[in-house]
């Protein structure tokens, strides 16, 4: 395809319940002129004129203060890509079949699906890890140091999402040299073995993301394997406080080093919120170690009320960040319980007593042994830790509910793919009394 700076181009969007939408007609290919015209909303169909031309589509346009680029891809043999660097339009041959199918290896990256939390603030006064909502995991090494929550502060997401997880820093801490605070994101190495990467020829990514802080300067992050013996740290900058911006990230595959194909942790994505000395090294290469940040990096932990929203955040094979990889709610939901689920229904946090979604089923004629099943609504990726919680007053972990009052659970026959028992003992005092809870089953990475 030649050089198009002069070529004209229709560009229209199709409506809903309604023909087609046009904001311009035979549009100079001029980013500024695009960007007016699209200021509310991404090109969904792009025709190039001229006799006999061919139909391009878009593949990612990204608009905003007049700096952006567009790109559009040509649906051909050779993938033709057209690149508007704000002033001309270039024309290069690119694969484009890797911006089908599982586009986005992060689940979950609208942060949509929160199915332990129903939205509620995550504390991080215990353990070292907490999930904020579905896929997108809370790494500490010092407890109480920030709050995270989906759709935390109540701001307005960035054009075309609808959630974010937030994190907010409780005081001014001072990471120690081994101190982490990370949003991370795991990905199951069956996910990403298609990259190829411990091996020559390692399919290069990218990492794009939404950022909003009111913190400005330059940040870091890393990706990493699941050994802990490689890892990649980046920067990015955020350049205007309390206002979200589009970052991305190119990283080249790693040639070496030992990344999981299988059902295990394949490719952890960290993007710090503080990050001490010995867990920091110098960005854009890399190198054998545990790293989870770019040295200097900004620290949100050490601000008390500074705050860190993140959304959109997508990691894909190729040189070049593309548009986000929506996938249907469903789609998405089933592609989260495959590591985490729960019988309570969807906006429910977890251990909230109600009877709702509730399983169950009579104990024996003894009155003394009780097994439920369970099935999954898909296959895990391990076998679970279940854990059963009773439906009425004080629903706590480990617990069934009687007739009687709670019991004690345990649980035996678990397996990854359709159902397993809730087993209870000396349940009741006497024969058919009805034992229902509640119940979640995890195999996180």
């Amino acid at each position: 395809m030649a050089d198009t700076t002069t070529t004209n181009l229709l560009l229209t969007k199709p409506e809903v319940g309604a023909s087609t939408d046009t904001w311009g007609t035979k549009v100079n290919a001029d980013l500024d002129t695009i960007d007016a015209l699209f200021d509310t909303g991404p090109v969904l169909k792009v025709s190039k004129g001229g006799t006999g031309a061919a139909t391009l589509t878009a593949n990612n346009v990204v608009l905003g203060n007049g700096t952006s680029a567009v790109q559009l891809v040509a649906p051909s043999t050779t993938g033709n890509v057209l690149t508007s660097n704000g002033t001309t339009w270039t024309s290069a041959a690119a694969a484009i079949a890797t911006g089908f199918g599982f586009k986005n290896r992060i689940i979950n990256g609208a942060m949509v699906i929160d199915q332990r939390n129903a939205g509620a603030s995550v504390s991080t006064s215990s353990g070292t890890s907490i999930y904020a909502v579905d896929r997108c995991k809370i790494y500490y090494t010092q407890t109480s140091k920030f709050t995270v929550q989906q759709n935390a502060g109540s701001v307005t997401p960035p054009s075309g999402f609808i959630n974010y997880v937030g994190a907010t820093s409780s005081s001014a801490y001072t990471a120690g040299s081994t101190d982490r605070f990370m949003v991370g994101f795991p990905i199951e190495g069956l996910n990403v073995a298609d990259l190829g990467w411990g091996a020559a020829g390692a399919s290069t990514v990218t990492i794009s993301f939404w950022v909003r802080s009111s913190l400005t300067g330059t940040f870091g992050g890393a990706v990493g394997n699941n050994a802990g013996d490689r890892s990649y740290a980046f920067t990015y900058t955020i350049s205007s406080a309390n206002t979200w911006e589009y970052k991305t990230i190119t990283i080249a595959g790693d040639t070496t080093g030992s990344w999981a194909k299988d059902n295990n942790g394949g490719i952890f994505l960290y993007l710090s919120i503080g990050a001490g000395s010995s867990v920091s090294t110098t960005a854009g290469s890399w190198q054998s170690g545990f790293y989870v940040s770019a040295t200097g990096a900004t620290s949100v932990v050490g601000t008390s009320g500074a705050t860190f929203y993140i959304t959109g955040v997508q990691l894909e094979k190729g040189s070049t960040a593309t548009s986000f990889d929506y996938r249907p709610y469903g789609t998405e939901l089933a592609l989260c319980q495959r590591y985490f689920t729960t019988s309570y229904e969807p906006g429910t946090a977890i251990g909230t007593v109600t009877t709702t979604g509730q399983i169950g089923r009579y104990t024996d004629a003894a009155g003394n042994y009780c097994s439920i099943q369970i099935f999954y609504p898909v296959r895990m990726r391990v076998a679970p830790t279940i854990v059963s919680y009773g439906v009425f007053s004080g629903a706590t972990g480990g617990q069934v509910s009687g007739d009687s009052g709670n019991k004690t659970s345990s649980v035996t026959g678990g397996g990854s793919s359709t159902a397993c028992f809730v087993a209870t003992n000396n349940v009741s005092s006497g024969a058919g009394e009805s034992l229902r809870c509640q119940f979640t089953a995890s195999s996180e990475l």
